[in-house]
């Protein structure tokens, strides 16, 4: 199988009618808050209504990464007037962000959820404000894409503390995780995974606005990539969702599942990683982690990628005895949910396996994913355009939330964007 210049082609026009009339259509201009600045998007998931004013700092670095990126990508499908209101548009969520996310001033940990004018929220009545060190992560995700499109050092600089921050709790184990919170005696993958891409956005802004920073943050990649691949990973390339916090893994049912979606998302955060550090020998086993995710994960019933798995395919199995409190063993009960991140990460990830090796398998579980994904997610209601982002097994729409009570366009206008740029490379190299 081979992808001849036609067939990019016919991609290329596919995802970037996706991503200007489906997705960013429905964002623009109803996500931006003109009187307070940030974002909103607590839609209800068919996408209708805003049911809420909240303001997820989860969320507001989210669209922070996305305007920027967008910016600045070399795909030449924006105008330079939309590439600027992108930029304006990152610019006051930055602001936004800046004036409100720390607990205090000086305290570089972000508040989890604010009000619409950016006071601090309790999620619940006598909560801590710093509910999630993931809300820091994407506030330095965004924050970091910013400083390198605008060249902003006083960004960079507020962004690099937060990081420095992070970092310092993740070494102490002094964080939170919400809304997946998990006990002591255990570790997530989700930490490493974040870290390692945030760590490499950081990296990026840093090239140009610090050389001095550079050294420490390459370290930190190559460190979170090679814990994800010593620790998180077995004999067989199953990347396991929860180990001990002395990296064995365990039998019961929370140390015998996996998350397909993260897997195949942090499958393109590690090929990141190997080529940043220059580690080409992580990418043959990065390749058989990706196909092992997609082989254990993928519903041979109905068709699309379960949210979470056994180690072995199918429905999560195994014992639950000393876990059974876990909110994280309590998630399994929706393993055979279908989301719309998943499947947007798994469409690029495919791809980008496929560009690397050539291994005409990752063409044909592209082309099968991108079958389901298309004629599952996309709202039926063209007038809307966004995806419905959460369906039951069978496929059907689900009124439910996913982590967060809000809609989020980030992973979707991430990986279309991504999938445009690989596309263009590819075109370039025929």
């Amino acid at each position: 199988i081979n992808m001849d210049i036609s067939k990019i082609k016919e991609l290329q026009d596919f995802y970037t009618d996706e991503l200007k009339n489906n997705i960013l259509s429905f964002w623009l201009p109803s996500c931006e808050d003109k009187e307070f600045g940030g974002f909103l998007n607590c839609f209800d998931n068919f996408g209708k209504q805003l049911v809420s004013y909240d303001k997820y700092t989860w969320s507001q670095g989210r669209f922070i990464w996305m305007f920027a990126y967008l910016s600045q990508t070399p795909c030449p499908i924006f105008s330079s007037e939309e590439r600027e209101s992108f930029l304006a548009l990152a610019k006051q969520g930055t602001e936004f962000m800046m004036k409100h996310c720390l607990i205090s001033e000086n305290n570089f940990k972000c508040v989890f959820l604010m009000e619409r004018d950016g006071t601090p929220k309790q999620v619940e009545q006598g909560a801590p404000l710093d509910m999630s060190i993931y809300a820091d992560c994407f506030a330095i995700l965004g924050m970091a894409m910013y400083a390198f499109v605008s060249g902003a050092k006083t960004v960079y600089n507020f962004t690099k503390k937060l990081y420095d921050s992070a970092i310092e709790r993740i070494k102490n184990n002094n964080f939170r995780t919400l809304p997946y919170p998990l006990s002591e005696q255990f570790r997530c993958h989700g930490i490493p995974m974040i870290f390692s891409n945030v760590s490499r956005e950081l990296l990026r802004a840093a090239q140009k606005l610090n050389k001095g920073d550079v050294p420490q943050i390459l370290k930190n990649i190559e460190h979170f990539a090679s814990d994800i691949l010593n620790n998180f990973v077995d004999e067989y390339n199953i990347m396991h969702e929860v180990i001990t916090q002395d990296n064995k893994f365990f039998e019961q049912i929370l140390g015998q599942h996996m998350n397909p979606g993260h897997t195949l998302e942090d499958v393109w955060f590690l090929f990141d990683a190997a080529d940043l550090t220059d580690h080409k020998e992580w990418n043959e086993k990065i390749l058989n982690i990706a196909l092992k995710a997609l082989e254990n994960g993928w519903d041979e019933e109905y068709g699309g990628l379960l949210h979470y798995c056994s180690v072995t395919g199918g429905k999560p199995v195994g014992d639950y005895k000393g876990v059974e409190n876990e909110t994280m063993t309590k998630q399994l009960s929706g393993w055979a949910d279908k989301l719309w991140w998943v499947h947007s990460e798994s469409l690029y990830t495919t791809l980008l396996c496929y560009f690397r090796s050539g291994n005409a398998n990752f063409l044909n579980w592209y082309k099968r994913i991108a079958e389901y994904t298309f004629s599952t997610f996309p709202n039926p209601d063209k007038t809307i355009g966004e995806w419905i982002q959460i369906r039951t097994q069978n496929g059907s729409p689900q009124d439910k939330v996913v982590a967060l009570p809000v809609k989020d366009p980030f992973h979707i206008t991430r990986n279309l964007i991504l999938i445009l740029e690989l596309l263009k490379t590819q075109m370039e190299a025929v």
